[in-house]
């Protein structure tokens, strides 16, 4: 099983940001999940520290990284698109801009060296 990291970057419309963060959360979320290969999920927001300094700003304010554990990866990102805007995978009018990226570890964790 192969296992990959679907990073999802997104933009409630402006003015929506509440019910977009509910839906993603309540709705959003456990829908993707249900998709095969999909095993998780992490929701980031953008720093302030780093926003507070952005000429001009960041385009994103939510970062999602999904994992995924599939030997089809190109099945599971078929799926996920076959579902959207159906039943099963229900869009908000509050979901703005987003782009979409899978990729596969080159490496494993390098962590910081010991003193």
């Amino acid at each position: 099983m192969e296992r990959y990291e679907f990073i999802v970057l997104v933009n409630p419309v402006e003015g929506m940001e509440e019910p977009f963060n509910e839906w993603y959360m309540s709705t959003h979320l456990p829908d993707v999940l249900k998709v095969p290969g999909f095993v998780s999920a992490q929701r980031f927001e953008l720093a302030d520290a780093q926003t507070r300094k952005a000429n001009p700003p960041y385009p994103w304010k939510y970062m999602t990284v999904f994992q995924l554990a599939t030997d089809d990866l190109q099945g599971s990102l078929d799926e996920l698109m076959a579902r959207a805007h159906t039943p099963a995978m229900q869009m908000s009018p509050a979901l703005g801009d987003r782009m979409a990226f899978a990729f596969k570890p080159i490496t494993g964790v390098i962590d910081r060296p010991k003193d």
